[in-house]
């Protein structure tokens, strides 16, 4: 079996997720990494992380660094996704991503018959993560009949009118927003609108709002049809974020000027990094002959990492990236291939390095 610092890794995007992605690498794991971006972080003398200048829009460049590497986590924008896991699949380059985007998503399915390396996109917090503890609890049920998935990514302090700071991208969240959510009702696929279906919720003595995002369960839906009657994911936010964003989508129309929505949000609503991860999932279902039910929940807070502060999306996200990526290099994933999120068991990724950030679900 093989180590993570056996494996030449190429981090594609120098922001605040590949850049956490790097610095745990180097600290969990003592790997080497390139990490590579547009405008790289500049030399630090960090002798783990080299910084790397690269364009992704060109072909030439891109097919030189997959091709000093044998791995690649892409940590890029959504819309980046389809580019670069066709060219790692031409190179032959074990492909990791963390898209929420189900069309990026299905393209990359859609290479993995002829490729020699692994697909492994979703991987992080949701899709990530929530598919794995969703796989886990369905396989907890001899007859499964719901499972509810939910994860919020929001500030501790929502002062504002929309309840709501930024803790990651932009895009992600108007992407996750705009675009038709798969879900399985009554035991069909189907897919149902973003901003749908409030349900409020209250953990620990406090409140929440949540409602259908799109891309959380990746590719659970596929993996358990017929054997759950209904299954979702939504988003957690603080109360009355909803209904300020649907404003803005639907009673402004702003659905249909997403460019616009991008800078409306960019100059209106703060970036913060005073955060938490809420994770909630829910099963119930038929096991050893009566009806039960199954809850994990979690908070999770930011912390330091190599002496920098980290916010809870980074670490859950990069650490979510890093457990799936351990998993490979350690051979217990496919070698080659589309690989879900859902082939990863609870138990072995919480056995991973990175797995310590998640021990709070076990509780």
């Amino acid at each position: 079996m093989m180590k993570l610092t056996e494996q030449n890794i190429l981090i594609l995007g120098a922001g605040k997720i590949g850049s956490t992605i790097a610095d745990m690498a180097a600290e969990l794991h003592g790997a080497t990494v390139t990490l590579a971006d547009m405008r790289p972080p500049p030399a630090s003398g960090d002798a783990q992380i080299q910084p790397l200048q690269l364009d992704i829009q060109d072909d030439a460049a891109l097919a030189a660094a997959l091709q000093k590497h044998t791995l690649v986590i892409n940590a890029l924008p959504f819309f980046c996704a389809a580019r670069v896991a066709q060219a790692a699949a031409q190179q032959g380059v074990h492909y990791f991503d963390l898209t929420e985007d189900v069309a990026a998503m299905r393209t990359i399915q859609a290479l993995a018959p002829q490729a020699r390396s692994v697909l492994m996109p979703q991987c992080g917090l949701a899709p990530g993560l929530i598919g794995i503890l969703g796989g886990h609890l369905a396989q907890q049920f001899d007859e499964l009949y719901d499972l509810h998935l939910r994860v919020g990514a929001l500030t501790r302090h929502a002062t504002n009118a929309l309840r709501y700071h930024f803790t990651w991208s932009v895009d992600g969240v108007i992407n996750e927003y705009c675009k038709p959510c798969n879900t399985i009702a009554n035991g069909q696929q189907v897919t149902v609108p973003p901003l749908e279906n409030v349900e409020t919720l209250i953990l620990d003595g406090e409140t929440f709002e949540a409602f259908n995002t799109s891309g959380g369960l990746g590719t659970l839906c596929e993996t358990l049809q017929g054997r759950v009657r209904n299954l979702n994911y939504k988003t957690i936010r603080h109360p009355g974020h909803r209904d300020a964003m649907h404003l803005l989508l639907h009673g402004l129309r702003l659905i249909e000027r997403r460019d616009l929505l991008r800078e409306v949000l960019e100059g209106a609503v703060p970036h913060s990094r005073d955060d938490m991860v809420i994770i909630a999932a829910m099963a119930n279902g038929m096991r050893a002959g009566r009806l039960e039910q199954l809850t994990h929940t979690a908070r999770i807070f930011g912390g330091l990492l190599r002496g920098k502060q980290r916010t809870a999306i980074e670490l859950t996200t990069a650490a979510g990236m890093l457990g799936a990526v351990e998993l490979f290099a350690t051979g217990q994933l496919p070698q080659q291939g589309f690989v879900r999120q859902e082939q990863c068991t609870l138990p072995a990724l919480l056995a991973t390095r990175s797995g310590a950030y998640f021990q709070s679900l076990l509780h």
